[in-house]
């Protein structure tokens, strides 16, 4: 099994920025990829981000030139830079991970103020 803990969720003024991290253990072998997906209340659960374990990296078009996702690989650890933010941006964000199948963090959610 894989455990996948979230934080920097909160809440931020429209333009801010907030930094959220995804830290993976457990029977950690090989992560294929580690990524960011959100769901906004009434809405389906989207790609935001996503990087390989190649550093292959995805952006939704919504958040290309604001968003940013990185790795520590030692760490296990994805990262999501979020810069710009907009009152669309609000939602809870979950971590994502596949080594071998997907496994789901917990949430954390993201608030933008206007």
């Amino acid at each position: 099994q894989v455990q996948l803990v979230e934080s920097g969720g909160g809440l931020v003024q429209a333009g801010g920025s907030l930094r959220l991290s995804c830290t993976a253990s457990g029977r950690i072998f090989t992560i294929q990829y580690m990524g960011w997906y959100r769901q906004a209340p009434g809405k389906q659960r989207e790609l935001v981000a996503r990087i390989t374990s190649g550093a292959t990296t995805t952006y939704a078009d919504s958040v290309k030139g604001r968003f940013t996702i990185s790795r520590d690989s030692a760490k296990n650890t994805v990262y999501l830079q979020m810069n710009s933010l907009k009152a669309e941006d609000a939602a809870v964000y979950y971590c994502n991970a596949r080594v071998f199948t997907e496994y789901w963090g917990q949430g954390t959610q993201v608030t933008v103020s206007s």
